[in-house]
């Protein structure tokens, strides 16, 4: 749980210090207040970077050289507090510092403090490319395992040199390539692509159910859904694959197979959720994928605690119905800790009437915020 926040100049909020409810925290005004900047800072203290623009120096307050986080957190694999501190300067690499110790990477703080966030952006799982429904495989995945993390940063790393190499020589006779430095690429590429395949194997699978269960809560039953993970993984082997489509990759510019080709399905019956489902259908569909995602990692033995989750105007396009059921479903005893934004109350009067928990209410005006 976070207990308390410290932002300075991040994007348009200049300077706050909030704390904040164990279960339940809202944030209440009009669109392009800043309420989504608080939940993107607390985002950005768990995943290292900003959920809507990774470039760093572009998320400090504009007339500022530089931004500060801080949060104090409770975990329950740890007995003290532990405070997080995020530090950003134009033109220099930005710190992260775990109390008084700096992280030398990165990548070595995802999984601490587990997050899952619910905003409108999500809409890209359905509508766009492959790539949004891999990064939201990898980002479930990455937050309590970390060999998988490290396997798929050398993976991506190879990929780009594999890539690079096959631009380089798109002009080289077939007799001349550089075949040995192909095939070291691609070994090394296949020893990270199969513990990763194997492990979103092993996902979905476990993690569907969950997604069904919120589903079927939210719908009330009324609609069956459906997520299949396909690889080219499944029937071939990927050594075999690299070199039999090498020439062909050089034409293109680009490796055409591999892990990073993976693709997951979703269904509303038997057919696209894209294709067939309703905006409301459609929104209840990425609710459930969210919040699925936060009761799979709170049932996660490695984590053993529940995410914070961060719930960015999730009402809109939904019926009464729907958004009574979703009310219902994380005040309950599944869900841990929760920040929600909106710029309607009603939703936010309803929420806080079912409450079980005392909230704390946040009102949001032009970066200012006031506890009400």
């Amino acid at each position: 749980m976070l207990h308390a926040l410290s932002i300075i100049n991040y994007k348009n909020i200049r300077e706050a210090q909030l704390s904040f409810s164990d279960k339940l925290n809202c944030f209440i005004g009009l669109n392009g207040q800043g309420k989504t900047n608080i939940l993107d800072a607390i985002y950005y203290l768990s995943f290292t970077k900003s959920a809507y623009n990774t470039i760093d120096s572009q998320n400090i307050t504009h007339d500022q050289d530089m931004a500060m986080i801080q949060g104090t957190y409770h975990l329950n694999r740890y007995p003290e507090e532990e405070v997080i501190t995020c530090g950003i300067k134009r033109g220099v690499k930005k710190q992260f510092r775990r109390g008084k110790k700096d992280y030398q990477r990165l990548i070595d703080h995802i999984g601490l403090i587990p997050l899952v966030m619910v905003s409108p952006q999500d809409s890209d799982l359905i509508s766009d490319g492959s790539d949004e429904r891999r990064r939201f495989i990898d980002g479930v995945i990455s937050q309590y395992n970390r060999p998988y993390l490290e396997h798929l940063t050398q993976y991506n790393a190879l990929l780009k040199q594999r890539n690079a190499l096959l631009k380089q020589h798109a002009e080289t006779p077939s007799d001349m390539l550089p075949i040995a430095l192909f095939e070291v690429l691609e070994q090394q590429l296949n020893q990270h692509a199969l513990p990763i395949y194997q492990e979103r194997l092993r996902f979905i699978e476990q993690f569907t159910p969950y997604f069904q269960q919120v589903y079927s809560a939210i719908s009330d039953n009324q609609e069956q859904v459906q997520l299949s993970y396909t690889s080219q993984l499944h029937e071939r082997d990927l050594m075999q694959a690299f070199s039999r489509t090498r020439s062909r990759d050089i034409i293109l510019g680009w490796t055409s197979q591999g892990i990073h080709k993976d693709e997951l399905e979703m269904s509303l019956g038997a057919y696209p959720i894209k294709r067939v489902g309703s905006q409301g259908q459609q929104k209840t569909f990425l609710l459930a994928l969210k919040l699925g995602q936060a009761l799979f990692l709170s049932n996660t033995q490695v984590l053993n605690q529940q995410p914070i989750l961060l719930l960015d105007d999730i009402f809109d396009k939904l019926d009464n119905q729907r958004v009574e059921r979703i009310i219902q479903l994380v005040n309950g005893p599944d869900f841990g800790q929760i920040f929600i934004t909106d710029t309607d109350r009603q939703h936010l009067t309803q929420l806080l009437e079912d409450a079980p928990h005392e909230p704390q209410i946040f009102h949001v005006h032009n970066g200012e915020i006031y506890k009400k």
